[in-house]
């Protein structure tokens, strides 16, 4: 009896939430400034439950091929990543390259990725020399819209 409920809870059945983007990988995700008024919330790692299928194998592969390859002291990737977000949100609340924006960062087996509006394109640049200059940051990609108005690069919440 016990082995036939873990299999259920194990399968899953499609539920009202599939179709919702949710964290499903715990991932950090936060806002670090809301200068923009108008720049919309990104999707970050918000996924569906289909995504997060699809998403599952490579998130293992890459999370224990960098311990494999000997580039991790950790066996996964992933592991990483809530320390360098506390790094990043200290370091980038006191960067002058953070204001004016309204940015969101999101932290993906020790990557960075940078989403929302800057006033000047150079504040991308900027931010994303700043996140690479992290303990264990393997890379940092600023996805971000310069100026008010004009297209998103990004995915976005609603």
């Amino acid at each position: 009896m016990r082995l036939a409920l873990i299999a259920l809870l194990l399968a899953g059945s499609p539920g009202a939430d599939d179709d919702l983007p949710l964290n499903r990988f715990n991932d950090p995700f936060e806002a670090v400034s809301a200068d923009i008024a108008d720049c919309p919330e990104p999707r970050g790692p918000r996924i569906t439950a289909a995504e997060a299928r699809v998403q599952a194998h490579h998130r293992a592969e890459r999370g224990t091929t960098c311990w494999l390859k000997g580039e991790c002291s950790e066996p996964n990737a992933f592991r990483y990543d809530a320390g360098i977000a506390a790094a990043l949100r200290g370091k980038l609340l006191g960067a002058a390259a953070l204001h004016p924006s309204s940015l969101w960062f999101t932290v993906q087996g020790r990557v960075v990725y940078l989403e929302g509006c800057v006033e000047r394109a150079e504040q991308a640049s900027e931010l994303e020399t700043l996140a690479r200059g992290l303990p264990n940051v393997q890379q940092a990609l600023a996805i971000v819209r310069v100026g008010r108005g004009g297209a998103l690069p990004y995915r976005r919440l609603k």
